[in-house]
């Protein structure tokens, strides 16, 4: 173990890297770590920060990441720097929101060829929110694409904030990264904090580890925080006697204590997950501070689906390592619920699809779990006629469309970049997903649209198809808005007359047609034939509005009549017939899994 060593805070610097997503900040932050000697070359690998297989795979940032950086400056003084790799993804918001509030200072990382993203703008916004000195970065200088004047101009027409001294760097190949270190110490400021008050450290974020239980991640506000110091967590209200203190280099390195301004770790073989909610006030159990912090907004699910198990005796271990992953991820949220057609599973609220993706897959891969996905849906506000409100997250649970007064949506305000030449493919979109266009400026050659859009029409594929139309060069941002009275209803998608739970959703009047023909087309080709002939319609209460059919299987039961009389052919035809009604009338239809997704990817 280190001996404590006490770092003052004038030497001491936090600060957080906001990007778009592949802007390259974690390309910046090998280099950081690399340069100030946290890892030497023989540990070094690219995008060290992104631990999980599936961050590599995609080139994404999922989780917000902290290394602990040993700096020695120009001016001969040792600066310790405290870098929070932060996602840049939409649906990942909160991490960086959580990020955020642990330190004093960002770094904006620009890519010099693409200029500002929608992302860019929605990341730096929340920075300016908590009064953060930012550092503007314009990276990929290298690239022959590349026009940091006109990018620099641009920072400063969009986001506002002066760019005059922006640090030109390439994180690929080195260039430039002093500069960015020697930016940090001397234009961003150090913390504030009273090492002789009682302690309060704010819990910045928390997770699993097989080997050490709940590792907790932790800045020291005030007062300092010790090996064998007993704690309390002020909102849950648990105590609890630390086994060790320590920071990542990135690697995890114990350390006797953390002084104010500092970001680390602490285990305290913790079992309970509840007990480490993200926000929450650390303080010491014999001498507790008076105030809490303020913590952070909880992270507020806009998409809602179900996730079942395909074998029914894995339910018990979807529900540990759903408890496990909760712990990781503070923004995923779960409940029970049963369907008829997918039996035992849990109804799960996520930050958007990629997130709802993400946390699938983790589930398949570190869990070993085939699961069902139902349709993804938002929460609706229905108000009955007797005054009550109902926030609905199933549409299978919609109350009697009798007692209904309205039923309202949510809506988000929607930022679009792109390039001019895609502007009304865009507009179209916007306009087809039932868009309200509220704002159309320019900014050099790319054209930034501002829509109120309804939730609804977003959680589908709407990122998908911006993506295709225009050949992956717009950005999309939102933020949720407010709830809105809508025409909508509820479409029952039934399959040998039984309504299936998992598929139906609520949708506009004006698109129920549409959206009824498109899912029994799907169907029609993903369910497979069966020995009898197998309907299928979307109704909306008691009405059909859209109706395909899947084909019996034929066999030729007339193959061994040679001869003899028509009538004997007559009879076994007839008794065939009695046979597939009854068949059909107690016949049960197996619905593939893949069923379940391929049928809500809408084509329009």
């Amino acid at each position: 173990m280190k001996t404590p060593q006490k770092t003052p805070l004038s030497s001491i610097r936090n600060f957080s890297i906001v990007a778009h997503i592949d802007h390259g900040k974690s390309t910046l932050a090998d280099r950081l770590i690399q340069l100030t000697g946290g890892l030497d070359l023989r540990e070094m690998k690219e995008q060290v920060l992104d631990s999980m297989d599936i961050e590599r795979e995609r080139g994404i940032t999922i989780k917000a990441q902290t290394v602990r950086l040993e700096y020695e400056h120009t001016d001969g003084n040792h600066y310790v720097l405290n870098l929070i790799d932060t996602p840049g993804h939409v649906d990942f918001a909160y991490e960086v929101n959580r990020s955020l509030a642990a330190c004093e200072g960002s770094l904006l990382v620009v890519d010099a060829a693409q200029g500002v993203e929608a992302q860019t703008l929605a990341n730096v916004y929340h920075a300016i929110e908590v009064n953060h000195e930012i550092v503007p970065v314009l990276n990929k200088i290298d690239l022959p694409a590349a026009e940091p004047e006109r990018v620099k101009s641009q920072i400063e027409d969009v986001i506002g904030i002066d760019a005059s001294e922006a640090v030109e760097i390439s994180a690929k190949t080195g260039l430039g990264i002093d500069k960015v270190l020697a930016a940090i110490v001397e234009r961003l400021p150090a913390p504030k904090g009273d090492e002789n008050a009682p302690l309060k450290a704010m819990l910045v974020d928390s997770w699993y580890d097989l080997y050490l239980g709940v590792v907790v991640l932790i800045r020291v506000i005030d007062g300092r925080i010790r090996k064998g110091q007993k704690i309390r967590m002020m909102q849950a209200g648990a105590s609890y006697e630390l086994d060790r203190v320590g920071v990542f280099t990135p690697k995890l390195v114990e350390v006797g204590e953390l002084g104010p301004g500092e970001i680390g770790f602490f285990t305290a073989s913790i079992k309970e997950v509840a007990d480490t909610n993200v926000g929450d006030t650390i303080t010491d159990d014999r001498k507790p501070t008076a105030e809490p912090l303020p913590g952070f907004r909880p992270a507020q699910p806009v998409v809602f689906c179900g996730l079942f198990p395909v074998d029914a005796s894995d339910f018990d271990d979807l529900r540990a390592a759903m408890g496990k992953l909760r712990l990781n991820d503070a923004s995923f949220s779960f409940e029970m619920e049963t369907s008829a057609a997918l039996g035992f599973g849990f109804r799960c609220g996520f930050l958007g699809l990629l997130h709802l993706e993400i946390i699938q897959e983790r589930l398949s891969r570190e869990f070993n779990l085939d699961l069902i996905t139902t349709a993804p849906s938002v929460v609706y506000e229905v108000q009955m006629t007797d005054g009550s409100e109902v926030m609905l997250h199933n549409p299978a649970d919609l109350p009697d469309p009798v007692k209904i007064e309205e039923i309202r949506e949510p809506w988000i305000k929607a930022t679009i970049l792109t390039p001019d030449d895609y502007l009304g493919a865009i507009l179209k979109l916007c306009q087809d997903r039932r868009g309200i266009q509220t704002n159309l400026s320019y900014v050099g050659q790319r054209a930034m649209v501002e829509y109120d859009l309804p939730l609804n029409e977003v959680v589908f594929d709407f990122y998908d198809r911006l993506k295709s139309i225009s050949k992956g060069y717009a950005s999309f941002d939102y933020q949720l808005d407010d709830y809105r009275a809508g025409d909508l209803v509820k479409m029952s998608i039934l399959v040998n007359a039984e309504p299936v739970d998992a598929l139906s959703m609520l949708v506009h009047r004006s698109q129920a047609e549409h959206r009824g023909r498109q899912m029994c087309e799907k169907l029609k080709d993903l369910i497979p034939p069966h020995l009898f002939v197998i309907p299928i319609q979307a109704a909306i209460g008691g009405r059909i509005i859209a109706r395909e059919t899947v084909r019996a299987m034929r066999k030729d039961v007339t193959a061994k009549c040679y001869g003899g009389d028509a009538t004997r052919k007559r009879k076994l035809l007839e008794k065939q017939k009695e046979g597939k009604k009854k068949m059909r009338q107690f016949g049960k239809v197996e619905i593939p899994q893949e069923a379940f997704i391929k049928a809500l990817k809408m084509d329009d």
